[in-house]
């Protein structure tokens, strides 16, 4: 474990050095966003914040490298190298859509090729987690892959609209991530712990981390797409290739609890609140007759913005349900189920009533004044009344 926090650190410590530098050349090449209606800033915010990300996660893998524990992961290189490519692929594809908001399209093609490297290195979905059946084809393989690449990205994509929203899910969903992936590669070799994935998650959420400072409300940087589809992309590449060690797992640990289904109830919960978000705006914009791309003032922190919570109240009450949905989720691993399922349970109830306390109080103000309302109107009446007897 302590050499996965000392990478975690490292990409940590390299994203909050690089961050001020990416915002002064963003900021003197121009590659800013000017305030939309669908914005909550108020003035030009320099973008690019997702290549010091960049810049953390690769200075993360090649720390790694040099440490001799973690050695196995980079004895076949192929893997490492097709993450690497494709980062490189969504890399540029981000920068050129912060700068010049390049066509939906091409941006897809950036997405998709991003994801055809992974496949061409060996990072797809081999085996369907719900029952470990393999997928086989390797058509199949590949197109299903792709999917989960495309969709991860912009679930990702749509949720960055609030300061510091996006990298927070991702931190607290690729720590949930990091330690179902440590603990399930521990299940196949208590005396080896090396393993991509957990490698993946650690510089994910070590660069998120070092990256928040500089995000969080009031921003000073966005991560722009660059950031957003960088972090989906990772997560992505990880919900793949832990798909691959599930054929190392042995039959009674497969089918014997809930933490055998982990693989596919873990990157659903990390990735729930984007992809619900995703759903959505697909479901919104097209309903609209518009492109699913056509960004807008629909999303779920916009309505949780004018529901009445603050810029920092809503990035933390979004933060409540990924943790309960991704730590809730793996502690099924570590805990009693029915303590889980209680302690989610409560968990739901208090973060519901929160998610709606802005609607409850401007509900029962309405209430209120429709009841003063008609009180004034009895009252009114009833002086017409006594009037008309006099």
């Amino acid at each position: 474990m302590i050499y996965f926090l000392i990478v975690l650190t490292v990409s940590a410590v390299v994203t909050y050095v690089a961050t001020p530098m990416v915002r002064a050349a963003a900021l003197t090449l121009g590659v800013c966003t000017a305030p939309r209606t669908r914005d909550v800033h108020r003035g030009p915010m320099p973008r690019w914040g997702g290549a010091a990300l960049f810049l953390g996660m690769v200075l993360g893998l090649a720390a790694a490298s040099t440490i001799p524990y973690l050695s196995g992961i980079f004895a076949d290189l192929t893997p490492v190298r097709g993450v690497f490519a494709a980062m490189v692929v969504t890399l540029l594809t981000g920068l050129a859509d912060d700068a010049w908001d390049i066509h939906w399209a091409l941006k897809l093609g950036g997405q998709v090729a991003a994801a055809v490297l992974l496949v061409v290195h060996g990072v797809q979905l081999e085996v369907m987690p719900v029952g470990w059946f393999g997928v086989g084809d390797g058509i199949l393989q590949a197109v299903l892959t792709v999917l989960v690449v495309v969709a991860t990205i912009n679930a990702f994509n749509f949720i960055d609209g609030l300061d510091g929203l996006a990298a927070g899910v991702a931190a607290i969903g690729g720590s949930a991530f990091f330690i179902y992936s440590y603990q399930l590669t521990l299940t196949i070799n208590e005396f080896d712990a090396s393993n991509l994935v957990t490698l993946l998650m650690a510089v994910l959420v070590g660069s998120c981390l070092g990256f928040l400072p500089h995000n969080f409300h009031p921003s000073r940087i966005f991560m722009g797409d660059t950031g957003a589809m960088l972090i989906g992309l990772v997560m992505a590449a990880g919900t793949l290739a832990v798909t691959a060690d599930l054929g190392q797992l042995d039959t009674s640990f497969r089918f014997r609890n809930v933490p055998a289904y982990m693989p596919i109830l873990l990157p659903l919960a990390v990735t729930l609140l984007p992809l619900l978000d995703l759903l959505l705006a697909v479901v919104r914009r097209t309903a609209k007759g518009i492109s699913p791309f056509t960004p807008d003032r629909g999303h779920l922190h916009h309505k949780l913005l004018d529901g009445g919570y603050s810029h920092p109240q809503t990035v933390l009450l979004l933060y409540l349900w990924a943790a309960l949905f991704a730590i809730g989720t793996v502690s099924f691993n570590f805990l009693p189920g029915w303590l889980v399922a209680l302690g989610m349970m409560l968990s739901l109830g208090g973060a519901i009533l929160l998610t709606l306390g802005p609607w409850l109080r401007l509900r029962a103000q309405r209430l209120n004044r429709a009841a003063a309302q008609r009180a004034l109107v009895e009252r009114r009446r009833a002086d017409r009344r006594r009037e008309g007897t006099r």
